[in-house]
């Protein structure tokens, strides 16, 4: 979980990169990016934590993307804040919780 935690700081606080065109690039990739490790963010949080309130999961997780994304914007390295990004990330760590819940309901 900590390895995971600094890798994603690292990868959203990381100077912006001029963005080449790819065939698997479309709008919005980055919200999909964003969506998808908050997912797994929010899968790891459960996993390591499981007794935790949700409560204190959606605090801890929020408080995260808001400081992220407001260094982004303060750190001046190509990256800025962004809206629809705190949006995914909060859809992504609900995605990851209730996915932890089932698979526990599931098969425990």
């Amino acid at each position: 979980m900590p390895i995971y935690w600094a890798f994603l700081t690292y990868m959203l606080l990381k100077p912006g990169e001029e963005n080449h065109e790819y065939w698997f690039m479309f709008n919005g990739i980055d919200k999909v990016l964003h969506l998808s490790i908050f997912a797994a963010l929010g899968f790891f949080f459960m996993a390591a934590f499981p007794k935790i309130k949700f409560y204190y999961f959606i605090q801890i997780i929020l408080i995260y993307a808001f400081l992220t994304e407001i260094l982004q914007e303060e750190m001046r390295l190509g990256r800025s804040m962004e809206t629809l990004d705190i949006v995914a990330d909060t859809i992504g760590c609900l995605i990851g919780y209730y996915i932890y819940k089932l698979l526990i309901k599931k098969f425990f």
